[in-house]
């Protein structure tokens, strides 16, 4: 079996781009997916699922230049799930989406993107 997600959300946030001394590049910003679900007495409600998304190379370059807060996108890629040591010691636990393959779907600023993006 694969480890394969695909996602189709808007962002929460303005994409945030690391340079690493190597040279190598990290895109990080969090998507929102929605869903349509009935309670228990058969009123429909909206959910929001909140994605921590990462994408590298030049993906990451094109994530900061084209994507926007609100912008809608699919992406394509892999559930990671790691941890960490904190400054105090403390164990963290983070669970990313590693992005593989990125559309622009809507940019909310309605900026025209060129066809070697999309």
């Amino acid at each position: 079996m694969k480890n394969r997600i695909t996602l189709i959300g808007r962002l929460g946030q303005n994409p945030e781009l690391k340079t690493f001394d190597s040279g190598s590049q990290k895109c990080t910003f969090s998507l929102a997916t929605h869903e349509s679900i009935k309670n228990a007495q058969g009123e429909k409600r909206e959910e929001t699922q909140w994605h921590q998304v990462v994408v590298w190379g030049m993906l990451s370059e094109l994530a900061l230049k084209y994507l926007k807060k609100g912008d809608l996108c699919a992406l394509e890629g892999k559930v990671q799930y790691r941890s960490y040591q904190d400054a105090q010691g403390v164990t963290q636990y983070r669970t990313e989406i590693v992005g593989k393959d990125l559309q622009f779907l809507s940019p909310v600023s309605g900026a025209e993107i060129p066809n070697e993006a999309k």
